[in-house]
């Protein structure tokens, strides 16, 4: 499973990057070699303090990081009031075909980071991001939980083997 949450850039060995800020591989790549160089970059988006201004960012380094992961994980990206980024976190680990999410688990861990917004993503291990009725519930009963310590939920995102689904994008959220 990724580890993204360590919060720190790493170097791109493959790459050598010119003044305008465009890569060039140094060496022919395989595309394992691209994928994990693209993770890299994506890492950088969702570093420790830099705001979220884009879904897009948060939606392509999900998908990067938790596409292909085998069983359900529920992540939790942990915001300051200027959405920019604390930790991200897997809080919770399932099976191929769902995860125990525990909103109070949630709460506990906001407060703890002093969280002032957070987003959420899970993944669907069987590639289908239409969200389950089960996935309606929980978002709303974690938005509903952290209101209470004026926590605000921001999105929630699928990630399956399409684009990913956005619960703020179809307007549940």
């Amino acid at each position: 499973m990724p580890t993204p949450t360590t919060n720190t850039p790493a170097k791109l060995p493959y790459f050598v990057a010119d003044k305008s800020g465009k890569y060039r591989a140094r060496i022919p790549l395989t595309e394992d070699q691209i994928i994990k160089a693209a993770k890299i970059l994506l890492n950088k988006r969702i570093y420790k303090g830099d705001a979220l201004t884009s879904p897009d960012i948060v939606r392509a380094w999900l998908q990067a990081n938790y596409r292909d992961v085998e069983h359900e994980v529920f992540i939790c990206l942990f915001l300051d009031n200027q959405h920019r980024v604390i930790k991200t976190e897997v809080l919770f680990r399932g099976t191929i075909d769902g995860a125990s999410v525990y909103p109070r688990e949630v709460v506990k861990r906001a407060l703890q980071l002093n969280a002032a917004a957070v987003m959420f993503a899970h993944n669907h291990p069987s590639g289908i991001t239409d969200p389950s009725q089960a996935d309606k519930q929980i978002t709303a009963k974690l938005k509903e939980a952290l209101g209470l310590m004026d926590i605000r939920t921001l999105d929630h995102f699928i990630i399956g083997s399409g684009e990913a689904y956005s619960f703020a994008e179809h307007g549940l959220i």
